[in-house]
């Protein structure tokens, strides 16, 4: 009997090890990683990315990808490597594409660097541990270091005109270029006599020389020529064409105006549903009198660290018992959080997350304005709302199962996946009860209306039509924001380093997530758990490929994106 039972947990374990494999497995994967590991080791041979060299190398780079990927066979190729191969295919094209617009810039903006050849040769004989004369290029850096004053001459003097975007972009490419001197020339300082000896009085004259230009550039510098609405806010809103190319890099089968008017729609469910909390409130119609009455509510100083623990496990509680996901102990031990500084609030005003969750909260520095404005807008019910997008369910549990199933699938990332997932989870709540009282309805109602209302101001900032003013006055009047809240949503919207699309990502991912769960759970093809423990262990990708995935489509080659996941939009 004990032999009996051996032999059944070995076939079981077998079995379940064998289940995994063929999972895991793909035959496109090691390209994938081979693509990303060659890209990320000519990213490090190659240091001055704004170069003839950089760019040619890269160039051929990529078509050798594309060349290479066409001796797959694609036929033969199942669902998940199809997945892979359309993804991996996509990635490269973007990169050229992303390549051949830097070197346009590059080729219309060099004239800036007028120097930079000798910067180059320079690095170029480091690279192959070249022995450099002393004497020689003590005579090179000479000419150099009166070549870069002769351009910060002629910039002072306007004889060179640069205007503030071209500005902005010598500025950086200086500061690139210095970066790579110091280190070439660190190369060979101390270790060949003759050299050191030879240029140790004229290499600190360079760096100056190269300073002096970057702060000349940085006086004119301005990240677009957009004029100042008064914000303060400079972002550089990239145009329809551009948004259309990046929609369909992300797999979005919807234009900027569509998108805009599925916002307007979502809007207008966020306005009914917040007359009706706000009628349970005692406040009629008037939604915005029960919004600063749930805004009041908020733990006393130095007790929200503790408010958010309570709500963490909350919410694990509640997607457990009502078996939505199945979360692993692990995941749920390994959360942390920390606080975030005054100054990351001034471009965070909320929670944020992933591996811990970071705390918005007054510090003893901030003016009692500042004060007020954070513990009013991470109140107890606006928390309850987002504590669970930050962490489990939301993007604390995805960060975990990333870096454990598929891995290689990261290089795919996208907010429509990664803040959709987030975003679906709201919505999903929402429709489980997961809101106990009007008030924190009206709280997670407010994110979901912030959320319709970064598409509408992201869409419309980038199409030209509104300034940054005009999207915090939006974000003020129509959602409630308190202003300076709604001055660091806009700022980090348009110059948080985030890309274009990432602000939308947000309600249109979670839109894709609920249609899909539509599709799969609500028909009875699949349950909860199954649902959402294959989305996580499938990885990060655009949700069409997600969809692909769990629905067994087998795609073509040529694949190009058609999902009409909130309906058909005039």
């Amino acid at each position: 009997m004990r032999k009996l039972l051996f032999s059944l947990l070995i076939l079981t374990l077998t079995t379940q090890v064998a289940n995994a494999q063929s999972d895991e497995a793909s035959s496109v994967s090691p390209f994938i990683n081979q693509y990303q590991a060659d890209e990320t080791m000519l990213g490090r041979k190659y240091t001055l990315k704004r170069s003839e060299e950089y760019f040619q190398r890269m160039e051929r780079f990529y078509t050798d990808w594309l060349t290479k990927l066409k001796t797959l066979p694609f036929a033969k190729l199942n669902v998940n490597e199809r997945v892979d191969y359309t993804l991996l295919k996509r990635d490269i094209n973007a990169d050229s594409k992303t390549l051949e617009l830097s070197y346009t810039e590059f080729k219309n903006t060099n004239f800036t660097i007028p120097f930079a050849k000798s910067i180059l040769d320079f690095e170029q004989k480091r690279r192959v541990g070249k022995q450099q004369n002393g004497k020689e290029t003590e005579q090179v850096f000479s000419k150099l270091k009166d070549d870069i004053d002769n351009a910060t001459k002629a910039v002072r003097n306007q004889q060179l005109i640069v205007n503030p975007v071209q500005a902005n972009w010598a500025q950086q490419t200086v500061n690139q270029y210095l970066t790579v001197f110091t280190e070439a020339y660190k190369f060979y300082d101390g270790y060949d006599p003759q050299f050191t000896k030879a240029t140790k009085s004229t290499y600190p004259n360079v760096v100056t020389a190269l300073k002096d230009y970057a702060t000349e550039l940085g006086k004119i510098a301005k990240l677009s020529n957009v004029k100042d609405d008064g914000s303060g806010i400079l972002g550089n809103p990239i145009g329809r064409n551009a948004l259309l190319s990046n929609l369909k890099d992300e797999m979005i089968a919807y234009t900027p105006e569509q998108i805009e008017a599925i916002a307007m729609r979502e809007f207008a469910w966020c306005d009914a549903e917040m007359l009706k909390a706000s009628q349970q409130m005692g406040f009629g119609n008037d939604w915005k009198k029960a919004l600063e009455k749930v805004k009041t509510d908020y733990p006393e100083l130095g007790k929200q660290p503790e408010l958010v623990y309570e709500l963490a496990n909350e919410a694990i509680d509640f997607v457990e018992k009502n078996n939505l996901i199945k979360i692993p102990a692990m995941a749920k031990e390994g959360w942390r959080m920390r606080m975030l500084s005054p100054q990351e609030q001034q471009f965070a005003p909320f929670f944020l997350g992933g591996e811990s969750v970071l705390i918005a909260y007054p510090t003893e520095d901030m003016s009692e304005d500042a004060k007020m404005m954070t513990l009013r807008g991470n109140n107890r019910h606006f928390s309850r709302a987002v504590v669970f997008h930050e962490l489990i369910p939301g993007h604390n549990l995805q960060y975990y199962m990333q870096s454990r199933y598929k891995p290689y699938r990261r290089g795919f990332g996208t907010p429509f996946w990664t803040e959709g997932w987030s975003l679906y989870w709201e919505m999903l709540l929402w429709d489980k009860g997961f809101a106990k009282t009007p008030e924190d309805k009206i709280g997670m109602l407010f994110w979901r209306m912030h959320r319709c209302a970064r598409i509408i101001f992201s869409m419309n900032y980038h199409l030209g039509k509104w300034t940054p003013k005009q999207c915090i006055d939006f974000l003020v009047e129509r959602v409630g924001f308190e202003r300076a809240n709604a001055e660091a949503e806009v700022r980090r919207s348009f110059t948080g380093g985030y890309g274009p699309l990432y602000q939308i990502g947000y309600m249109l991912g979670g839109l894709e997530f609920r249609a899909l769960h539509k599709e799969l759970v609500e028909s009875g093809k699949m349950t909860d758990i199954q649902f959402h423990d294959k989305i996580l262990k499938e990885n990060n990708m655009p949700v069409e490929m997600v969809r692909a995935i769990l629905t067994q489509q087998l795609l073509p080659e040529n694949f190009t994106t058609n999902w009409k996941f909130a309906g058909l939009i005039p």
